[in-house]
């Protein structure tokens, strides 16, 4: 089944989207990554239509088809009666004109089984004892009781569905021949994988139209009426209804869609609430015309609805009833691994998401799952992890920033777009002498400081970074960096006292200073004493000249 749905990994972005409108919860999460649970999936395509991200892929098998078609069988479409809501105005003439040109042999319409299987239906309550009947078309209905309701799986009627009821028909008509179901069902493709040998092949009614696309092949607006046709309603909700006979007595009929629906009715099932009944269920709201593949977006259910009705007959198709035994499908239960933790274990893990008491538990559903305790289970089983909590994500975040905002030591103000204080810690309640953070909160940051800075960020979306300017009004001296913060619609000052930096910075230019000023007046002085010393020996040196120039004349003399 895993091979059926599958998940295009690059494009999960962690929404939790798929497992909050997954009726079994049959996703798990791991690395950030959604991976659908084979064994738990009722491949209902839920997760498919509502990712928002297409990170959900069905198999293919257009390339399958023309490997068959080259093969040289004929190939025979086995057509769902909701191609009529999907493919707007084209009959099935149209639709056999248009596909016998991609190389199909022929082109016939499920209904034609369907008309087999209601009657099979009818057979069974008139004939067999059975108190409830649920039934058997829609596969994703037949997985989930048979892996969430397996004691009820008996309470299915052993009837094939159209698609195999039709396929098999074509196969015993038409030597050879190979056959294709085209519809707007994802289950289907798993249905032909189970019960192999009956459909060949499966195409969405997407998958149709890339092929009948890149082919340049159009589909002409055609329809030609035909009463006998009554079958055609089974892709509606009630439809099954609408083409049984309903003449057992003491039965009492109804239908059902969505799987919720479905849900709620089997477990008024188990709880014995429920007895001597015929229930069609489908998976889908609205049946087969709601079906996940009706191209994916297609959700017009009054309008679709009204394309079935306008198109299908009052009367039977003309099909040749097979025997009871050739419509036989016995259902057996299927199981599943998830192993469920005791009591003592979910409360361990209610501990670790930050639920030490009932009050704690939110039930909030943005993980995906509807409780609390169901997330835990989920968690023990490997589907689920603790950050997948939003709440508790929010709160441990929260908890972390105010920490940090509360034990900086840096100032912090958060303005709004109309510079507006929002936000400041005690540390700027410190830095602007402030008896409280609730003094300024609410009035405009001219109040407490020059707004120009602020008003020069929010104009230009370019912040300023570890800006040195001093606060005259406080005798600070700050480090401001500014910054833009949620897309400009917020401003975010970060103020660095530098004070006691600035301080230290000027002592050491005077201490500098004096310094120079010191050794410029021992330079000075030091010079004067060195012309003083030079004027004393000059003095001296000149009068010695004197005396020996006497002392030489005088012994000249003699």
């Amino acid at each position: 089944m895993s091979e059926v749905l599958k998940l295009k990994k690059s494009n999960c972005r962690n929404c939790y989207k798929c497992i909050r409108h997954c009726p079994v919860k049959s996703i798990r999460f791991s690395a950030g990554q959604a991976h659908i649970i084979g064994d738990e999936c009722i491949l209902c395509g839920t997760c498919f239509v509502v990712c928002p991200q297409n990170a959900k892929e069905i198999a293919d098998d257009t390339e399958k088809v023309k490997v068959l078609i080259q093969s040289g069988s004929p190939v025979v479409v086995s057509l769902a009666p909701s191609f009529i809501a999907n493919y707007e105005g084209a009959g099935i003439e149209s639709m056999r004109e248009a596909m016998k040109k991609l190389g199909f042999y022929d082109v016939e319409e499920t209904a034609l089984g369907a008309t087999m299987v209601k009657r099979e239906y009818d057979r069974i309550l008139n004939e067999e004892d059975q108190d409830v009947v649920i039934s058997s078309c829609c596969h994703s209905i037949n997985l989930l009781i048979r892996k969430y309701f397996p004691d009820l799986h008996n309470c299915l009627a052993d009837v094939i569905s159209p698609m195999q009821a039709h396929c098999q028909d074509i196969k015993r008509r038409i030597p050879g021949a190979k056959t294709v179901f085209i519809g707007p069902c994802v289950a289907k493709k798993a249905e032909a994988e189970e019960y192999e040998g009956t459909v060949d092949a499966t195409l969405t009614f997407e998958d149709l139209s890339r092929w009948l696309e890149a082919e340049h092949i159009e589909i002409k607006k055609e329809i030609i009426p035909d009463d006998h046709s009554k079958a055609r309603f089974f892709p509606t909700t009630g439809g099954i209804l609408k083409t049984m006979a309903k003449n057992a007595g003491g039965y009492r009929y109804m239908a059902l869609d969505g799987v919720e629906n479905c849900i709620a009715a089997l477990k008024d099932i188990q709880a014995g609430l429920v007895h001597h009944c015929f229930i069609e269920m489908s998976a889908c709201a609205g049946s087969c015309i709601g079906g996940p593949v009706m191209e994916k977006y297609h959700r017009n259910p009054v309008k679709d609805y009204l394309s079935v009705a306008d198109y299908a007959g009052s009367e039977d198709f003309p099909v040749e009833q097979p025997g009871i035994s050739e419509l036989k499908q016995i259902f057996t239960p299927i199981e599943r691994k998830a192993v469920m933790p005791v009591e003592t274990e979910i409360r361990q893990i209610l501990m670790e998401m930050g639920k030490f008491k009932p009050s704690d538990e939110l039930n909030c559903g943005s993980c995906g799952y509807n409780t609390c305790r169901e997330k835990a289970i989920a968690i023990y089983q490997g589907k689920a992890d603790i950050s997948m909590c939003l709440p508790f994500l929010k709160e441990k975040a929260e908890n972390f920033s105010d920490a940090i905002v509360k034990n900086s030591p840096n100032a912090l103000i958060v303005l709004n777009d109309d510079l507006e204080v929002q936000q400041l810690n005690e540390a700027a309640v410190k830095l602007l002498n402030l008896r409280s953070a609730s003094d300024v909160l609410g009035d405009q940051v001219v109040r407490i400081l020059d707004p120009s800075k602020f008003i020069r960020v929010k104009n230009t979306s370019r912040g300023i970074y570890n800006e040195r300017s001093y606060l005259a009004e406080y005798k600070r001296y700050v480090e401001e960096t500014i910054v833009p913060a949620e897309k400009g619609r917020m401003l975010l000052c970060i103020m660095r006292d530098v004070t006691a930096e600035e301080d230290e910075r000027q002592r050491k230019e005077d201490l500098s200073r004096q310094t120079v000023e010191t050794a410029d007046k021992v330079v000075e002085k030091q010079m004067r004493i060195v012309q003083e010393i030079a004027s004393l020996l000059g003095e001296t040196a000149a009068e010695t000249k004197i005396a020996l120039t006497k002392l030489k004349e005088s012994i000249d003399n003699e």
